[in-house]
């Protein structure tokens, strides 16, 4: 039998993490159409606003009812504006384990947010939902996804070797670049101690990426 993500939302100090509505149409749009966001992720280039509308009424709820994922939209708590998105996918129920993707727009960006985002998503799964891993790839070249990572305390196990696909800008425009996927694993003993480090280090800069 499938099992689903609750339709939920997570609070930490600055941020609330929710479900998408239609009224985040327009920023996410914005978002997705950023330089770092092109360069690091597979989404359609350019990002309109009906391939928005699209995620957020049908493919975002698709992938949590279907039990294979969570997309949540990252919102300051003071602001209530859109600073990133975090996206759970390739979700295996039986091993309890998931793949953790984030973006942060460029407007949010050096506030740590990435950090604290997927800190506080990585705590509800294995609270809450009793996941036992949690996944993390970045491409090779991509430091600011993998100091993300190592933040929040992920463990790197090795390499895939040619397995992500970036694009790069050229004076003819984006191209596709080959690259190693790093793969970075979370467990729940790995949480021991990371939210102290986290606010005695008073976040640091992190850039989109959605690899």
């Amino acid at each position: 039998m499938t099992t689903t993500f609750p339709d939920i939302s997570i609070s930490t100090e600055r941020l609330v993490l929710r479900p998408f509505d239609e009224d985040d149409v327009p920023a996410l749009a914005e978002m997705m159409n950023d330089e770092q966001v092109m360069a690091w992720t597979d989404v359609p280039q350019p990002f309109t606003e009906d391939g928005a509308r699209t995620w957020i009424t049908e493919y975002a709820p698709g992938e949590r009812t279907g039990g294979r994922g969570l997309d949540l939209a990252v919102t300051e708590f003071l602001t209530q504006r859109l600073v990133g998105v975090i996206q759970l996918a390739k979700t295996n129920w039986h091993v309890r384990s998931t793949e953790l993707q984030y973006v942060i727009a460029p407007w949010a960006r050096g506030e740590g947010y990435a950090s604290e985002a997927a800190l506080a998503t990585a705590r509800w799964l294995f609270r809450d939902q009793k996941f036992e891993r949690i996944e993390l790839r970045t491409a090779a070249d991509n430091t600011a996804s993998q100091q993300v990572a190592q933040k929040i305390g992920c463990i790197s196990e090795g390499v895939l070797r040619n397995a992500c696909i970036a694009r790069t800008r050229t004076e003819a425009g984006w191209a596709e670049i080959r690259t190693d996927f790093i793969v970075w694993s979370l467990l729940p003993e790995d949480l021991e101690g990371v939210s102290e480090a986290l606010a005695d280090s008073g976040g640091f800069t992190s850039y989109s990426n959605w690899n």
